[in-house]
């Protein structure tokens, strides 16, 4: 299986190779990140109204202290979709003085 030149198609081919199905449904973790609570705060608010993700945990990071808003998506975990996804939710988080810092998906 080939996957782009990227680092999502990176992180793909390390999945793969790790014998992860990658045709199959998976909860896809997006991390974004924000100084501010209340930023992250109105991220979850938008993300609840648009009901793309399943769960939305806000959690600060004990070690820089930005806030992570861990946006779980069940989705194929296929490179256009997913690079599609993160560029959505950085429209939303963006003006809401945050960022995307990639994405994963948890070991079964």
């Amino acid at each position: 299986m080939e996957f782009p030149n990227d680092d999502n198609g990176q992180i793909l081919a390390e999945m793969h190779q790790a014998g992860v199905d990658l045709s199959q449904l998976h909860v896809v973790d997006f991390f974004i990140l924000f100084e501010q609570k209340g930023d992250a705060e109105q991220f979850q608010s938008a993300m609840k109204e648009d009901q793309l993700a399943t769960e939305i945990k806000i959690q600060k990071c004990a070690d820089t202290g930005v806030w992570e808003a861990l946006t779980s998506i069940q989705m194929v975990p296929q490179h256009e979709l997913i690079t599609t996804t993160e560029n959505y939710l950085e429209t939303i988080a963006n003006p809401l003085n945050g960022y995307g810092d990639g994405w994963g998906i948890m070991a079964e």
